[in-house]
């Protein structure tokens, strides 16, 4: 995802178009297989947003503070209040499969 992001924006500081060669390479870094049709659908679209920021960069803000959240952020948590752990037997207790005091799980990984 980062690859992405970082060719987005090395095109982004370049200039304002994004050629096919370019919607591919982005379609190479995050492993998409596209048509002839979405590459040049993509090019059009993506070239679109960029002229959309490019906008957004002629706005003076030198006067608005850097935020970090657009909204103020409270913590919603409750409180942490520390309690008696479940123990083994009641942890497991309706586990359909379990191997000594692990739960058992298929195997989603070939390990290569």
């Amino acid at each position: 995802m980062i690859g992405i992001v970082v060719g987005i924006l090395e095109i982004w500081t370049r200039k304002m178009s994004v050629t096919r060669d370019e919607v591919q390479h982005i379609a190479l870094l995050a492993r998409l297989e596209l048509t002839g049709e979405e590459v040049e659908r993509y090019s059009e679209q993506l070239t679109a947003i960029l002229d959309y920021s490019a906008k957004l960069n002629e706005l003076d803000t030198s006067a608005v503070a850097p935020l970090f959240h657009a909204v103020p952020v409270e913590n919603v948590f409750r409180e942490d209040i520390p309690g008696n752990p479940l123990g083994v037997e009641r942890s497991l207790q309706n586990t359909a499969r379990r191997k000594e005091v692990f739960f058992e799980v298929p195997k989603v990984a070939d390990g290569s």
